[in-house]
């Protein structure tokens, strides 16, 4: 059965960890990003040389609440779902599991809303979130209406 999440897998680092040893907040939030990058190389190859064109995806907002602390060498699975699909607008949601032996348990769940935008940097517009990354996100969550039936 395949999962209703894309999986980035990661091993903390020390230079993740501040000096008192647990992981220093702001990596969080990389690794949401780096789950998205690692969703679109995947899932989405086609939307890369979109975004080398003139389509951006502009974050809008980020969140990340903490439920236990995380060390160095812990091994984490990060979860991304997709919890919205309008027209020009995402969200994500993050699920941050710590994997120890086959036991898992849930450190921290975040979420990431994304606009999607064209045009030069001096005259960025909302645009639709292209059919090819709204087909590549199916599996991952909330079931996306089609363009058309798509709400903001």
């Amino acid at each position: 059965m395949a999962e209703d999440y894309f999986e980035y897998r990661h091993t903390v680092g020390f230079e993740e960890t501040n000096l008192v040893g647990n992981v220093y907040y702001v990596n969080y939030l990389r690794w949401q990003g780096r789950c998205r990058e690692m969703f679109l190389q995947d899932k989405a190859p086609e939307i890369l040389a979109d975004l080398q064109d003139d389509l951006k995806l502009f974050t809008l907002k980020v969140d990340c609440e903490f439920f236990a602390e995380i060390t160095a060498f812990d091994e984490l699975s990060i979860r991304m779902r997709l919890t919205e699909l309008g027209q020009t607008q995402l969200e994500f949601g993050f699920d941050y599991i710590k994997v120890t032996g086959g036991a898992e348990v849930l450190v921290a769940r975040g979420r990431q809303r994304i606009a999607c935008m064209r045009g030069p940097n001096t005259n960025t517009v909302p645009s639709l979130i292209p059919e090819a990354l709204a087909r590549a996100l199916q599996p991952y969550g909330a079931r996306p209406a089609s363009l058309t039936g798509r709400t903001a």
